[in-house]
């Protein structure tokens, strides 16, 4: 899957040495506090690989020189395959992917409550995700977290078996409750590779259900995603600054595990910060200081030289409406401006509340848009037209009837599929439609045409096997 191509210099806000300072406050943390891990056998790991352990306290304090050792073993770049070929992705180096933003429930259009959507609702969540040409990557529990009908433990991996029933492209799942077990079969089953999830708890801690993670995906041989939430001034110091120093312990903490357990594994590097409203202790999901942390983040781990995923493109507004357009847009735009590999945008409106379909179709022309302007502005004698120009010389010459204007105005114009283009005139005879209107009718359109590749029978019946296993699994721990 082609992605996009950055052809401009990424942008960078911190001079070198507030990137150094940076990177020995990290160093001084991971060396000197240290990070709690709750699982016995990763303090095992530690132990043997020359960290300082404390079991009683479950605080591990890393060396440099491991640190360093550990970041080095990650791939600057890397492979990913899906369930069909044309969708496999290239993570790292100058391209940019689109990934879904997910949320635990749907909205009503006109009402804009929150509800569980249906079995039915959810697969066309996936099917319109599928259809869309900007949309490259699915996130962990994306579109929804479940669906009506079923318990809630089992919803991770009987979304996950929706999504790929329903979508030949890849993405990356999530590890509560031993879902990781099962997702990874899922994986398997239908020949593809999911990235799994490896969230630490902020401040600096890693759960038993984290690390098991981390321990299953690297040893089936996935790539693994590492990715933290601080909260400015909560679960992370109120400064941008701080919680970027917090926030990189944890990541490469859980780096240095997975490196070790088995060395080479692909990894991405995501964070999820925002900052606290102290006015009301919500999320402020809408703050600029959100882009701030991910534009430093990125030009950070661009001297790791390890790939990043930028969990951004989220709203405070509880609608589609302008607040949710320009929050999420302005966070997609810069998080790719900076160089983030992967960037969450379609779907999500309020934080990871509320998703819906219509608002992924939004986001493509949003994608799209981002993405043009990333390839930059092809300079050559033929872009140049010196000729051109002067074939044509001054008024009353014009290029609408040039094959050079016929080859070159798509290429250099990004065309959205859903924006009102039209004139005030023409906007008012066709019934006065705005982009939520569009968007509505291309959802119908794609539900109607599009037909994702379906999966083979026997791949469709190894799915059902693995399902049926894993509510056994869970029926035999009482969850269900």
């Amino acid at each position: 899957m082609k992605g996009f191509t950055r052809n401009i210099k990424p942008l960078e806000i911190l001079t070198d040495e507030q990137i150094s300072s940076i990177h020995r406050g990290t160093l001084k943390v991971l060396e000197r506090t240290g990070l709690r891990f709750e699982h016995e056998k990763a303090l095992e790991v530690f132990e043997n690989a020359g960290c300082q352990v404390d079991h009683d306290s479950k605080r591990v304090r890393f060396p440099i020189h491991l640190v360093e050792e550990s970041l080095r073993k990650c791939p600057n770049s890397f492979h990913v395959t899906a369930r069909e070929p044309k969708n496999d992705v290239m993570i790292g180096g100058n391209t940019t992917y689109f990934c879904t933003f997910p949320g635990m429930e749907t909205v009503d259009l006109n009402t804009w409550e929150p509800r569980l959507p249906t079995k039915s609702e959810y697969d066309e969540g996936v099917r319109v995700l599928d259809a869309l040409d900007n949309l490259h990557i699915f996130s962990c529990y994306a579109p929804y977290f479940g669906f009506k009908g079923v318990p809630e433990v089992m919803r991770i991996p009987e979304g996950l078996a929706r999504r790929v029933r329903y979508s030949s492209k890849t993405g990356h799942t999530s590890y509560a409750n031993d879902a990781d077990i099962f997702n990874i079969k899922i994986a398997k089953a239908v020949r593809m590779e999911t990235m799994g999830i490896v969230n630490p708890s902020p401040p600096l801690t890693y759960y038993k259900d984290a690390i098991e993670s981390a321990f299953r995906y690297s040893e089936a041989g996935f790539p693994v995603i590492v990715g933290s939430a601080p909260a400015y001034g909560a679960t992370g110091p109120a400064t941008i600054a701080g919680s970027t120093i917090t926030d990189n312990a944890e990541l490469i903490a859980g780096i240095v595990l997975i490196q070790l357990v088995s060395p080479g594994t692909r990894v991405v590097a995501s964070d999820y910060a925002f900052p606290l409203d102290m006015r009301s202790g919500s999320p402020a999901f809408g703050a600029i200081g959100i882009s701030l942390h991910t534009v430093i983040f990125n030009q950070i781990w661009r001297n790791y030289k390890v790939p990043v995923l930028n969990t951004i493109s989220v709203s405070s507004s509880k609608e589609i409406d302008f607040q949710c357009g320009y929050e999420r847009a302005m966070y997609a735009l810069l998080g790719a401006l900076s160089g983030g590999h992967m960037i969450t945008l379609h779907g999500g409106i309020y934080g990871e509340i509320t998703y819906h379909p219509v608002l992924s179709i939004l986001d493509d022309d949003i994608a799209g848009m981002i993405g043009r302007f990333l390839e930059g502005v092809e300079v050559n004698d033929e872009t140049l037209a010196l000729d051109l120009i002067d074939e044509v010389g001054p008024i009353p010459g014009h290029y609408l009837n040039k094959e050079h204007t016929r080859k070159w105005w798509k290429k250099e114009q990004f065309i959205p599929k859903v924006a009102d283009r039209l004139t005030y005139p023409e906007w008012m005879r066709r019934g006065k439609k705005i982009a939520l209107d569009y968007a509505k009718e291309r959802m119908d359109d794609i539900l109607a045409t599009h037909k994702p590749t379906p999966l083979p029978q026997d791949q469709s019946e190894e799915l059902e096997k693995i399902l049926e296993e894993a509510r056994e699994y869970y029926k035999g721990r009482g969850m269900i």
